[in-house]
Protein backbone atom coordinates (compact mmCIF):
# COMPACT_ATOMS: atom_id res chain seq x y z
CA UNK A 1 0.00 0.00 0.00
CA UNK A 2 1.02 3.61 -0.51
CA UNK A 3 2.75 5.19 2.48
CA UNK A 4 0.40 7.75 4.08
CA UNK A 5 2.27 8.18 7.37
CA UNK A 6 3.39 11.68 6.29
CA UNK A 7 -0.22 12.83 5.88
CA UNK A 8 -2.38 14.34 8.60
CA UNK A 9 -5.99 13.78 9.55
CA UNK A 10 -8.58 16.04 7.97
CA UNK A 11 -12.30 15.75 7.34
CA UNK A 12 -12.73 13.75 4.13
CA UNK A 13 -16.05 13.42 2.31
CA UNK A 14 -17.15 11.69 -0.86
CA UNK A 15 -20.42 11.16 -2.73
CA UNK A 16 -20.80 8.37 -5.28
CA UNK A 17 -23.72 7.74 -7.62
CA UNK A 18 -24.94 4.53 -9.21
CA UNK A 19 -27.85 4.19 -11.61
CA UNK A 20 -30.08 1.17 -12.09
CA UNK A 21 -32.68 0.91 -14.86
CA UNK A 22 -35.68 -1.41 -14.89
CA UNK A 23 -37.86 -2.36 -17.85
CA UNK A 24 -41.32 -1.82 -16.41
CA UNK A 25 -43.32 0.54 -14.24
CA UNK A 26 -44.57 -2.61 -12.49
CA UNK A 27 -41.05 -3.21 -11.17
CA UNK A 28 -40.91 0.31 -9.72
CA UNK A 29 -44.33 -0.16 -8.13
CA UNK A 30 -43.29 -3.51 -6.64
CA UNK A 31 -40.26 -1.85 -5.05
CA UNK A 32 -42.22 1.09 -3.68
CA UNK A 33 -45.06 -1.11 -2.39
CA UNK A 34 -42.61 -3.60 -0.87
CA UNK A 35 -44.03 -6.44 -2.95
CA UNK A 36 -40.74 -7.87 -4.23
CA UNK A 37 -40.57 -11.57 -3.16
CA UNK A 38 -37.05 -11.26 -1.75
CA UNK A 39 -38.03 -8.42 0.57
CA UNK A 40 -37.77 -4.64 0.97
CA UNK A 41 -35.37 -3.71 -1.83
CA UNK A 42 -34.38 -0.29 -0.51
CA UNK A 43 -33.69 -1.46 3.04
CA UNK A 44 -31.87 -4.67 2.08
CA UNK A 45 -29.68 -2.90 -0.48
CA UNK A 46 -28.99 -0.04 1.94
CA UNK A 47 -27.77 -2.53 4.55
CA UNK A 48 -25.63 -4.24 1.92
CA UNK A 49 -24.14 -0.89 0.90
CA UNK A 50 -23.22 -0.01 4.48
CA UNK A 51 -21.45 -3.35 4.88
CA UNK A 52 -19.61 -2.82 1.59
CA UNK A 53 -18.42 0.63 2.64
CA UNK A 54 -16.90 -0.75 5.83
CA UNK A 55 -15.35 -3.78 4.09
CA UNK A 56 -13.74 -1.90 1.19
CA UNK A 57 -10.16 -2.41 2.40
CA UNK A 58 -10.79 -6.16 2.69
CA UNK A 59 -11.66 -6.42 -1.00
CA UNK A 60 -9.64 -3.68 -2.71
CA UNK A 61 -6.01 -4.61 -1.95
CA UNK A 62 -4.43 -1.16 -2.08
CA UNK A 63 -7.08 0.56 0.06
CA UNK A 64 -6.19 1.47 3.63
CA UNK A 65 -8.52 0.49 6.49
CA UNK A 66 -10.40 3.68 7.30
CA UNK A 67 -12.58 4.62 10.31
CA UNK A 68 -15.96 5.28 8.70
CA UNK A 69 -17.61 7.99 10.79
CA UNK A 70 -20.67 8.68 8.66
CA UNK A 71 -22.41 6.90 5.81
CA UNK A 72 -25.75 7.70 4.21
CA UNK A 73 -27.51 5.96 1.32
CA UNK A 74 -30.52 7.47 -0.43
CA UNK A 75 -32.56 6.68 -3.54
CA UNK A 76 -34.21 8.79 -6.19
CA UNK A 77 -36.81 7.28 -8.54
CA UNK A 78 -37.49 8.92 -11.91
CA UNK A 79 -39.49 7.04 -14.57
CA UNK A 80 -37.72 3.67 -14.96
CA UNK A 81 -34.44 4.74 -13.34
CA UNK A 82 -33.33 4.52 -9.74
CA UNK A 83 -30.39 6.73 -8.78
CA UNK A 84 -28.42 5.62 -5.74
CA UNK A 85 -26.53 8.24 -3.72
CA UNK A 86 -23.86 7.12 -1.26
CA UNK A 87 -22.18 9.68 1.00
CA UNK A 88 -19.25 8.78 3.27
CA UNK A 89 -17.30 10.86 5.81
CA UNK A 90 -14.17 10.22 7.83
CA UNK A 91 -11.52 12.18 9.68
CA UNK A 92 -8.38 10.47 8.52
CA UNK A 93 -5.22 10.68 6.39
CA UNK A 94 -6.74 9.50 3.12
CA UNK A 95 -10.02 9.92 1.30
CA UNK A 96 -13.18 7.83 1.07
CA UNK A 97 -13.87 7.96 -2.67
CA UNK A 98 -13.38 4.22 -3.19
CA UNK A 99 -15.48 3.41 -0.13
CA UNK A 100 -18.36 5.51 -1.47
CA UNK A 101 -18.12 3.94 -4.94
CA UNK A 102 -17.82 0.43 -3.51
CA UNK A 103 -20.94 1.07 -1.44
CA UNK A 104 -22.84 2.38 -4.47
CA UNK A 105 -21.81 -0.61 -6.57
CA UNK A 106 -22.93 -3.05 -3.91
CA UNK A 107 -26.27 -1.30 -3.43
CA UNK A 108 -26.91 -1.55 -7.17
CA UNK A 109 -25.81 -5.19 -7.31
CA UNK A 110 -28.04 -6.13 -4.37
CA UNK A 111 -31.00 -4.42 -6.02
CA UNK A 112 -30.23 -6.29 -9.23
CA UNK A 113 -30.14 -9.61 -7.36
CA UNK A 114 -33.44 -8.92 -5.59
CA UNK A 115 -35.23 -7.73 -8.71
CA UNK A 116 -34.04 -10.21 -11.31
CA UNK A 117 -36.80 -12.78 -10.53
CA UNK A 118 -39.45 -10.24 -11.56
CA UNK A 119 -37.56 -8.24 -14.22
CA UNK A 120 -35.12 -9.91 -16.59
CA UNK A 121 -34.01 -6.66 -18.28
CA UNK A 122 -32.53 -4.78 -15.34
CA UNK A 123 -29.37 -2.85 -16.13
CA UNK A 124 -26.75 -1.16 -13.92
CA UNK A 125 -25.81 1.74 -16.17
CA UNK A 126 -22.97 3.32 -14.27
CA UNK A 127 -21.14 4.09 -11.05
CA UNK A 128 -19.22 7.33 -10.64
CA UNK A 129 -17.73 9.66 -8.10
CA UNK A 130 -19.90 12.76 -7.86
CA UNK A 131 -17.82 14.83 -5.44
CA UNK A 132 -15.01 14.72 -2.91
CA UNK A 133 -13.72 17.09 -0.25
CA UNK A 134 -10.84 17.12 2.19
CA UNK A 135 -7.09 16.76 2.26
CA UNK A 136 -4.49 18.96 0.61
CA UNK A 137 -6.39 19.08 -2.66
CA UNK A 138 -8.75 21.51 -0.93
CA UNK A 139 -5.85 23.66 0.31
CA UNK A 140 -5.00 25.35 -2.95
CA UNK A 141 -3.48 28.39 -1.31
CA UNK A 142 -1.20 30.41 -3.53
CA UNK A 143 0.88 33.49 -2.97
CA UNK A 144 0.31 36.61 -5.03
CA UNK A 145 3.28 38.06 -6.87
CA UNK A 146 5.39 39.98 -6.16
CA UNK A 147 6.20 37.74 -3.19
CA UNK A 148 9.54 37.85 -1.40
CA UNK A 149 10.69 34.90 0.67
CA UNK A 150 13.89 34.15 2.60
CA UNK A 151 15.36 31.07 4.27
CA UNK A 152 17.75 31.60 7.18
CA UNK A 153 19.85 28.74 8.58
CA UNK A 154 20.95 29.31 12.18
CA UNK A 155 23.95 27.12 12.99
CA UNK A 156 27.44 27.87 14.28
CA UNK A 157 29.01 24.89 12.53
CA UNK A 158 27.26 25.48 9.20
CA UNK A 159 28.05 29.22 9.23
CA UNK A 160 31.72 28.34 9.82
CA UNK A 161 31.72 25.88 6.92
CA UNK A 162 32.30 22.86 9.15
CA UNK A 163 29.03 21.20 8.14
CA UNK A 164 26.87 21.25 5.06
CA UNK A 165 23.37 22.65 5.34
CA UNK A 166 20.61 20.19 4.58
CA UNK A 167 17.59 21.61 6.42
CA UNK A 168 17.58 24.94 4.58
CA UNK A 169 17.76 23.12 1.26
CA UNK A 170 14.81 20.93 2.27
CA UNK A 171 12.78 24.09 2.92
CA UNK A 172 13.79 25.58 -0.44
CA UNK A 173 12.85 22.40 -2.29
CA UNK A 174 9.49 22.22 -0.54
CA UNK A 175 8.73 25.87 -1.35
CA UNK A 176 9.73 25.27 -4.96
CA UNK A 177 7.02 22.61 -5.23
CA UNK A 178 4.56 25.27 -4.08
CA UNK A 179 5.84 27.65 -6.78
CA UNK A 180 7.43 29.94 -4.19
CA UNK A 181 10.78 31.38 -5.20
CA UNK A 182 13.33 31.89 -2.41
CA UNK A 183 14.92 35.30 -2.90
CA UNK A 184 17.57 34.97 -0.18
CA UNK A 185 19.20 31.97 1.44
CA UNK A 186 21.61 32.84 4.24
CA UNK A 187 23.70 30.94 6.76
CA UNK A 188 24.30 32.65 10.12
CA UNK A 189 25.67 31.63 13.54
CA UNK A 190 23.51 31.14 16.63
CA UNK A 191 23.87 34.73 17.77
CA UNK A 192 20.85 36.71 18.98
CA UNK A 193 21.93 40.00 17.45
CA UNK A 194 22.66 38.47 14.06
CA UNK A 195 19.31 36.65 14.08
CA UNK A 196 17.51 39.89 14.92
CA UNK A 197 19.45 41.94 12.36
CA UNK A 198 18.42 39.56 9.59
CA UNK A 199 14.76 39.70 10.62
CA UNK A 200 14.78 43.51 10.66
CA UNK A 201 16.52 43.58 7.28
CA UNK A 202 13.83 41.39 5.72
CA UNK A 203 11.08 43.50 7.27
CA UNK A 204 12.60 46.72 5.95
CA UNK A 205 12.89 45.17 2.49
CA UNK A 206 9.23 44.10 2.40
CA UNK A 207 9.70 40.34 2.58
CA UNK A 208 6.41 38.52 3.12
CA UNK A 209 7.80 35.22 4.46
CA UNK A 210 10.98 34.40 6.38
CA UNK A 211 11.67 30.83 7.47
CA UNK A 212 14.36 30.24 10.08
CA UNK A 213 15.70 26.73 10.64
CA UNK A 214 17.76 25.80 13.67
CA UNK A 215 18.14 27.08 17.20
CA UNK A 216 14.68 26.07 18.45
CA UNK A 217 15.82 23.39 20.89
CA UNK A 218 17.08 23.44 24.48
CA UNK A 219 20.84 23.77 24.25
CA UNK A 220 22.46 27.00 25.50
CA UNK A 221 23.12 28.08 21.88
CA UNK A 222 19.51 27.52 20.78
CA UNK A 223 18.40 31.16 20.88
CA UNK A 224 16.35 31.67 17.72
CA UNK A 225 12.92 31.94 19.46
CA UNK A 226 14.38 34.12 22.22
CA UNK A 227 15.86 36.48 19.64
CA UNK A 228 12.75 36.80 17.50
CA UNK A 229 9.81 36.67 19.92
CA UNK A 230 10.33 40.28 21.17
CA UNK A 231 10.19 41.50 17.56
CA UNK A 232 6.80 39.94 16.79
CA UNK A 233 3.83 42.30 16.71
CA UNK A 234 1.34 39.47 16.42
CA UNK A 235 2.14 35.91 17.48
CA UNK A 236 0.28 32.97 15.92
CA UNK A 237 0.55 30.20 18.56
CA UNK A 238 -1.50 27.71 16.56
CA UNK A 239 1.11 27.48 13.81
CA UNK A 240 3.81 25.83 15.89
CA UNK A 241 1.21 23.97 17.96
CA UNK A 242 0.16 22.31 14.70
CA UNK A 243 3.77 21.49 13.81
CA UNK A 244 4.47 20.02 17.25
CA UNK A 245 1.24 18.03 17.21
CA UNK A 246 2.11 16.58 13.81
CA UNK A 247 5.61 15.73 15.00
CA UNK A 248 4.39 14.29 18.29
CA UNK A 249 2.53 11.59 16.39
CA UNK A 250 5.87 10.49 14.98
CA UNK A 251 8.27 11.03 17.89
CA UNK A 252 7.72 12.14 21.51
CA UNK A 253 10.79 14.38 21.19
CA UNK A 254 8.74 16.85 19.14
CA UNK A 255 7.45 18.36 22.38
CA UNK A 256 10.93 19.78 23.04
CA UNK A 257 10.80 22.21 20.11
CA UNK A 258 10.41 25.86 21.12
CA UNK A 259 9.57 27.19 17.67
CA UNK A 260 7.46 30.35 17.37
CA UNK A 261 5.58 32.06 14.54
CA UNK A 262 4.05 35.44 13.99
CA UNK A 263 4.02 38.72 12.08
CA UNK A 264 6.64 41.40 12.37
CA UNK A 265 4.87 44.18 10.52
CA UNK A 266 3.74 42.49 7.31
CA UNK A 267 6.51 39.88 7.43
CA UNK A 268 5.56 36.39 8.57
CA UNK A 269 8.35 34.81 10.64
CA UNK A 270 8.36 31.04 11.24
CA UNK A 271 11.08 29.26 13.21
CA UNK A 272 11.56 25.60 12.33
CA UNK A 273 13.73 22.86 13.86
CA UNK A 274 17.28 22.41 12.63
CA UNK A 275 17.15 18.64 12.17
CA UNK A 276 16.30 17.38 8.69
CA UNK A 277 13.51 15.16 9.99
CA UNK A 278 12.08 17.94 12.14
CA UNK A 279 12.10 20.45 9.31
CA UNK A 280 10.56 17.97 6.86
CA UNK A 281 7.73 17.21 9.27
CA UNK A 282 7.14 20.87 10.10
CA UNK A 283 6.96 21.85 6.44
CA UNK A 284 4.59 18.97 5.80
CA UNK A 285 2.38 20.06 8.70
CA UNK A 286 2.25 23.76 7.86
CA UNK A 287 2.24 24.07 4.07
CA UNK A 288 0.29 24.98 2.05
CA UNK A 289 -2.32 25.84 4.71
CA UNK A 290 -0.14 28.54 6.29
CA UNK A 291 -0.28 30.51 3.04
CA UNK A 292 -3.89 31.36 3.85
CA UNK A 293 -2.62 34.05 6.24
CA UNK A 294 -1.56 36.16 3.25
CA UNK A 295 -5.06 36.04 1.81
CA UNK A 296 -6.41 37.20 5.18
CA UNK A 297 -3.90 40.05 5.33
CA UNK A 298 -4.67 41.09 1.74
CA UNK A 299 -8.38 41.14 2.50
CA UNK A 300 -7.81 43.33 5.53
CA UNK A 301 -5.46 45.72 3.72
CA UNK A 302 -7.86 46.10 0.78
CA UNK A 303 -10.95 46.31 2.94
Amino acid sequence: MVDITHKFNTLRQAVAIATLKVSSVKTIEAIQNKEVPKGDVFEFSRASGLLAIKKTSDLVPDCHPIPIEYANITFEVAALSITIYVEVHTIYKTGVEVEAMHGAMNVALTMYDMLKPIDKAIEITGVKLASKKGGKTDLREKVVEPFKCAVVVCSDSIAQGLKEDRSGKIIIERLKKLNIQVNEYVLIPDEKETIREKALYFKENAYQLVLYTGGTGLSPRDVTPDALTPLLDQEIPGVMEAARSYGQQRTPLSMLSRGVAGFMGDTLIITLPGSTKGVEESMQALFPAILHVFKIRRGFNHG
